[in-house]
Order: C-alpha cells, then structure tokens, then sequence
C-alpha cells in the first residue's frame, strides 16, 4: 500500500533537507515524498530538483510566485498517488517508524474496531533547540472539540480520499489551516484517533517567521474566517474560537476592544467570564 507525503517548504534548506532524510530513511518502503516549494530563493529548488532525479520516491513541484503553505498542500495531495496520505512540515522530522506504525495501526482498527473513525494523528516529540518534551493528547477527538482547542495537532493520516472529498485546505485561511482542515475532515468522516507514540519530531524553537509571535491580527482573521464558516449561528462556540486567539501559547495582551469581541458574542456565555477574568488579572499584575 503506497502512502504520500506531502511537504510544503519556503526558503528553509538546512530543516527541509533533515525533513526530507526522515522520510526517506523510514522502515515502512512503499512511500512517495512530494515537496511543493512554495518560491524559495535559497537552493531548496536546485536541491530538490537534483534528489528526485535520483531517487524515484521523491517528487518535486515548484510555485515561482510564492502562494503559501495551504497552496503547496493542495498541489501535492491532488498529485499524490497513494492510497493514503499524510503530511511533514520542512522543519519537523518523522521518527523513522512512523509510517509504518500509522499503517499498522489504522489496519489494527479496521479489524477490531467497530468505531467510525476518520484519520489518526499521532503524539509529538516538541523540540526546543535540544530540548525535548512529550505531548499528552486526548486519545480521540470529535469535530466539536476543535473550537476549544486544537487537539489534533498539525498533521493526519487518512486515506487520499478523505483529504480530497473534504475539499483540502482553504488557502484563504490566515492562520489555523490546520484546524480548519480538521474540523472538516472530523465533522464529514468520523472522529480521529489517537496512535499513542512520540513518533512526529514538532520542531517549537522560537523563530520570526512563526505566525505565533506577535501578529494577533492575522489570529483574529482566522478566527473570524472559521467563525463565519462553521459558527455563524452559534455564539458558543464563536466564543471558544476567540478563546483560542488568547491561548497562553500566544501571549497576546487583553485589551478593551477583545472585551467588546466577546461581548458581541454574548455576555453570559463561559468565554466571556475567562476573559474578562484575563483582563482584570493583567491589569492587576502591572
């Protein structure tokens, strides 16, 4: 059973090629690894443009104007031939089991399990610099969970069809493709699972170009694009959405117009008592 890799890349070389070692080095064979470069200017197309033509596995496409990480997604899973797919971003690294654990695993729950289930994501490896901590996921996730948090985290496997017939990653989103690739995926197919191994390598150095440090505009937008598409009529869950922009990882600073977000969202609602309770406890904190 041949399974695609997808990997999107942008001016990321020295990562991209351990990204693509780990890959390439993974005990389960039938694999296909296609990296879409997203306009880089540092090598990374000369590179790629020389390993595919000598090793078969790897596939290479190139945007020459740059269209983001969701476009290059798309371009390799509408290209991707396996049976399943999953995805690598350029500065992670596989453990090399990972393929053939996931493989293993969804054959494992075919058989024995009478659960609907749409994908499987895995445990995570976070790396900071030479630090390494192991994540704790829920072992299984519904899509309504995802408007409190991301639990899932940045990568899925599932068959080729599911990506597809789910309608791939909205390359309108700002920020949080991921989760609202999942929430798509889960609310069509079923709940994802849990395979609990540390066998994806999240690489969280803190770095510039990470749209986590300090660009709460960007958030919001997402925010509000996921609000518009999937919480609408809800203001619950619009709430938890607006939750996520103030998630400790982020460390945006509450301020009086996050207060009137919320407040449009409705006053009495969980969300709106916890970040009122941010604000007060920031103030009194200066």
């Amino acid at each position: 059973m041949l399974v695609s890799i997808y990997m999107p890349t942008k001016n990321r070389l020295e990562s991209m090629k351990a990204a693509v070692d780990s890959v390439l080095q993974q005990t389960y064979e039938n694999i296909e690894l296609i990296v879409v470069d997203d306009a880089s200017t540092d090598g990374t197309a000369e590179y790629l443009r020389g390993l595919s033509a000598v090793d078969s596995r790897v596939r290479f496409f190139r945007n020459d104007v740059s269209k983001g990480a969701c476009n290059a997604r798309n371009i390799a899973i509408k290209a991707s031939n396996g049976a399943f797919v999953t995805g690598l971003d350029d500065d992670d690294e596989f453990a090399n089991n990972h393929i053939s654990a996931l493989v293993d695993f969804w054959e494992f729950l075919t058989k024995y399990s009478n659960a609907q289930f749409s994908c499987i994501y895995t445990q995570c490896l976070m790396r900071d610099k030479d630090i390494f901590t192991e994540s704790l996921k829920n072992t299984r996730v519904v899509y309504s969970d995802l408007f409190k948090t991301n639990y899932v985290g940045n990568q899925i496997f599932a068959p080729r069809s599911h990506f597809v017939e789910a309608g791939l990653f909205d390359e309108q989103m700002p920020a949080w493709q991921d989760l609202e690739f999942f929430f798509r995926v889960l609310k069509k197919f079923g709940p994802a699972r849990l395979l609990d191994l540390h066998t994806y390598i999240f690489d969280i150095t803190p770095r510039p170009d990470r749209i986590s440090v300090g660009q709460k505009a960007k958030i919001l937008r997402a925010c509000e694009r996921m609000t518009q598409l999937h919480a609408i009529d809800d203001s619950k869950s619009a709430q938890r959405l607006l939750l996520q922009v103030h998630a400790d990882h982020y460390g945006f600073p509450i301020t009086i117009d996050d207060l009137f977000r919320f407040s449009k969202k409705g006053f009495w609602h969980r969300g709106y008592i916890l970040i009122l309770y941010k604000y007060l406890r920031g103030k009194f904190k200066r």
